[in-house]
Order: C-alpha cells, then sequence, then structure tokens
C-alpha cells in the first residue's frame, strides 16, 4: 500500500475565509487534528500558505490552501483559535516574511535577527547572504520581586543538543520557560532543493539523526505517491524491521537519561547497554548504527545482511533482557517517586494541540500513523490498539515507551516469521521515473510521533519539501508542563518528552 495522495479543499481562498474554514473544521471535540502550516515561494513574490489537517478517520490528508500577494504578505493569525499554529506561524514570519496579525508573540524561532535579507524564502533560488550572530537582550515576561532568568543552554554538558531555555523563575518554582531554537537551525529545506528524490533520501536521513528511518519513510512516501508506485512487498517488511529497531533504540535512550537523572548507576549502565545493542545490530543489519542508506524512493535498497532464523534468536535474547531491566527500573520507589506527577500534561490542551507520538498517548490522544493510515507492513501486521495513560506526567509517558517497546518486539517477531518464508532475493525495490513531476504528502509515525513531509517535484527533481518532524510539533507544549514543579524536575520533564533539537529546528 503506498502512501495515498492529500486531497485539496476548495483551491485559493481569500486570506480570511481561508483562516476561518481552517479554525472551523479543527473546533470542537470531533473536529480535525491540525498537523501543519506550510509556507512556499510562489512567482512574483508571492507565498502560498497550507494548512494540513487529518479528519478523524479519514485515511488521508485534507489540504487548504490559498495565496498571499507579494504587497499584502499577511493574513489573521491562526494562532488565537487554535494555539497549535503557534510556532508555524513564527516560522512563516521567519522563513517567508509573512505577517499573521494578531498573533501574540512574533519572536524569532529559527532566524536570530529579523532582517529581510535574511529570509532565505524556500522554493526560491534565493540564498541569504552571511549572518553574523549578534546578541540580543534575553526577552522576559515575569516581573516581581525576586525574579530573575536562568539561560539554560545553549550550550550545555555532555553530548545535550544546542538550545536555549529561558527559565523565569523566583528561584525553585518555574512558572514560565521560553525556548530558542535558532542555535540549531540548518537550513534543511533549502538543502533538500534541486536534487533528484534518490539524493534527497540521504538529506532525510540527516534532518533528525535518532529518527532518521522515519525521515526517510515519510519523504519515500511522499515521493511514491507522485509516482504511484506500488513498492514490492519483501521491501515492505524490510522497512518496519528498521523502524521497530529505530524505535527501540529512542525509547531506550530516554530510559538511559531519565534513570541518570535520577542518579541510578546501574540502570544507567544497563539500558545504555541494550541501546547500543540495538544499535550495533542495526549495523550488522545494514552497515549503519542508524538504519541509512536502507530505505530508498521504491522500496529499499536491499535485504538484512543476517538470515532471519539468526535474527530471530538475537531479538529474542534482546527482548528479554530489556523487559527484564525495564521492570526492575519501573518497580522501584526511588526512580518512581521523580516520575509520578511531574510534568504533567494536561489532557485537554493535549487533544486541541494534537499532541504526537508518546506524549499524547500519555494524555489521552491515541493517533498513531501505522493504525490510522497505515503504510509499508503495518497494515497486515498485529499492531493492536496504542496505549493512552491519562495522566500525563513523566510517569505516563515513560509506560507508554515501556509498552511500545514490547509491541515494537512483537511486530519485529512478525515480520522476522514473514522473512522467513520468502522466495531467494525478492525484488528490493521499484524504480520512480526519472522525469517525476508532482506534489504529495508522506508520512511515518516515528519514535516521538507522526513525520510529516509535503514534497514538490518537477521534472524529477525536488521544488519544494516541507519536512515537519514529532519534535517541532510537540517541543512547543515543553512551555506548558512545569505547574508545580521545580528545578530539579527539570531533567526529568526533558527526557520523559524525547525530542530531538535538531528535528525541531528545520
Amino acid at each position: 500500500m503506498t502512501t495515498p495522495q492529500p486531497t485539496s479543499a476548495g483551491g485559493p481562498s481569500p486570506r480570511g475565509e481561508w483562516r476561518d474554514e481552517v479554525a472551523r473544521l479543527v473546533a470542537g471535540p470531533r473536529g480535525a487534528r491540525f498537523a501543519g502550516l506550510f509556507g512556499s515561494a510562489e512567482e512574483d513574490g508571492a507565498v502560498g500558505l497550507s494548512a494540513y489537517l487529518f479528519p478523524q478517520g479519514a485515511p488521508t490528508a485534507l489540504v487548504l490552501r490559498t495565496t498571499l500577494p507579494p504587497d499584502a504578505l499577511t493574513y489573521p493569525s491562526l494562532t488565537p483559535d487554535l494555539p497549535a499554529a503557534f510556532w508555524y506561524e513564527r516560522v512563516l514570519h521567519d522563513l517567508f516574511g509573512v505577517t499573521p496579525a494578531g498573533h501574540p508573540r512574533l519572536d524569532p524561532l529559527l532566524l536570530p535577527l529579523r532582517d529581510p535579507e535574511h529570509t532565505p524564502l524556500p522554493g526560491t533560488a534565493r540564498r541569504p547572504r552571511p549572518l553574523d550572530p549578534q546578541e540580543s537582550a534575553i526577552p522576559r515576561a515575569l516581573t516581581g520581586p525576586g525574579v530573575f532568568t536562568i539561560p539554560h543552554g545553549p550550550v550545555r554538558s555532555g553530548v545535550t543538543e544546542s538550545v536555549e531555555y529561558l527559565v523565569e523563575t523566583p528561584g525553585e518554582d518555574i512558572p514560565r520557560v521560553q525556548i530558542r531554537l535558532f542555535h540549531k537551525h540548518r537550513g534543511v529545506s533549502k538543502a533538500f532543493e534541486g536534487r533528484t528524490a534518490a539524493d534527497a533520501v540521504l538529506v532525510a536521513e540527516r534532518v533528525e539523526g535518532i529518527a532518521s528511518v522515519a525521515h526517510a519513510l515519510a519523504f519515500c512516501h511522499a515521493a511514491e505517491t507522485c509516482a504511484g508506485a506500488d513498492v514490492p512487498w519483501a521491501a515492505r517488511l524490510v522497512r518496519v524491521l528498521f523502524a521497530e529497531l529505530e524505535r527501540v533504540a529512542n525509547h531506550l535512550d530516554v530510559m538511559v537519561r531519565l534513570t541518570e537523572a535520577a542518579g541510578l548507576a546501574v540502570a544507567t549502565a544497563r539500558f545504555g547497554l541494550h541501546k547500543e545493542r540495538v544499535l550495533r545490530l542495526t549495523g550488522r543489519l545494514c552497515g549503519s548504527r542508524f538504519g541509512r542508506g536502507v530505505v530508498v524512493p521504491g522500496g529499499v535498497r536491499g535485504l538484512p545482511a543476517l538470515p532471519a532464523a539468526g535474527l530471530g534468536t538475537e531479538l529474542g535474547r534482546l527482548h528479554t533482557a530489556v523487559i527484564s531491566d525495564w521492570h526492575a527500573a519501573m518497580t522501584t520507589p526511588s526512580f518512581l517517586d521523580r516520575l509520578r506527577g511531574t510534568g504533567p500534561l494536561e489532557v485537554g490542551l493535549a487533544r486541541r494541540h494534537g499532541a504526537l507520538g508518546p506524549i499524547g498517548k500519555a494524555s489521552g490522544c491515541g493517533s498513531d500513523a501505522r493504525l490510522d493510515r497505515p503504510y509499508d507492513a503495518y497494515g497486515s501486521l498485529a499492531l493492536g490498539p496504542p496505549p493512552e495513560h491519562p495522566g500525563g506526567d513523566v510517569m505516563a509517558r515513560t509506560r507508554v515507551r515501556g509498552h511500545e517497546i514490547a509491541q515494537s518486539f512483537r511486530l519485529l517477531s512478525q515480520v522476522v516469521d514473514e522473512l522467513r518464508v520468502l522466495a531467494a532475493d525478492p525484488p528490493p525495490a521499484v524504480e520512480l521515473p526519472g522525469d517525476l513531476t508532482g506534489e504529495a504528502s508522506g508520512w511515518a509515525e516515528g519514535p516521538q510521533g507522526e513525520t510529516l513531509y509535503v514534497l514538490r517535484l518537477d521534472q524529477g527533481r525536488v521544488a519544494r519539501c516541507a519536512p515537519r518532524s514529532a519534535s517541532f510539533h510537540n517541543l512547543v507544549l515543553f512551555h506548558e508542563v512545569f505547574a508545580g514543579d521545580i528545578l530539579t524536575d527539570f531533567p526529568f520533564v526533558e527526557a520523559s518528552f524525547g525530542l530531538s533539537i535538531a528535528g525541531a529546528a528545520i
């Protein structure tokens, strides 16, 4: 099954009508889930806007489009009625010079300066001139006796990614956190342009390194939709194999960071060992610890390097060891005390935002692209319903990850059984036309949640590619989860989100 072609609702419409229609479709308990808002440079300086929605139960995306003329790059902001658009509209302002009138805070998000000469306009040949970083005053919203700001980052100890958290506090409580991402921004959308689909998938794998397979899948699904390609069954199975290994490695990494924050040295070492075993197994299967080079437009580059029988045995041993240590950690009172009630994300807020992945599932949102809009081999495997824990705190997010690890090992066992009965050397891929032209979206359920790609091809080359990671969609919720928490809770909350700053600062 290939990723279905999104449908377009209505075509270009007046800006106010377009905005109101997006807000109307998302409003209410049965409203569509807001998945993203993207810009594209059109002819003569105009900017196109595309809002991607997923109506409940729909197998494909609903896309609402409008175009802003070059002399009026403004529209009524969605954010007052649709808070999930908050960061998306800031990106439009940064990269396209679009002004969402009425937006509550148009601070720079991806670019540190407000200068039209630096606007890169993804989708055109224009590139920004060299940018000389300038330190600006730290923005501050809280006032009162004893309130001060702790600039946490962008350079921190260890190998933590560069991000600046501005913690406004009277001493111990955390009433407000601001996030500044621009230290990590790399202009990824521009890096896609002009490449063939086969070359562009190499860029997709590097958008968010810890979710290389998920990004490659979402990109290839979009390209395959443009071509109407039917991926071979063997390739679909191999894609699931590497996607689930990636999920297990990511969830183990979250547990490494949680146990380290709690000072559990033995547990930290054990989960670090298990993560390393998963990465080494992935490397033995394809030559890359991160599964890079496996997924290509039309299928996969080849079958796993290990025979199915040996792979099944190794996965079984790994499953037993991981589940045993996970159970030990989740029955350790001193560890549970640091998770329980920490960093709660309110259920209603999570639903209104359309929170993705373990963060959403831990707050009562069960969205999972593998189940809702199946791709590759997922529609033929016994996936089971996604876990939902209404607690919304660090404990709930950790329990969701434990459930997903067990689920991944069950899926891996099914895939190995299928690979055993395949004929020798089945075709791993189909070839896409070299002059492919079209526009489509593609998605995959990464370890952090739904990864979404909007792709436009022109004569076989990328004219526009807008990747949206779950990290970008979810990280804005980090502002919302510190009610009642103190500074020593910060590392637990950050680790429990399990997000990538590189993936957010696209």
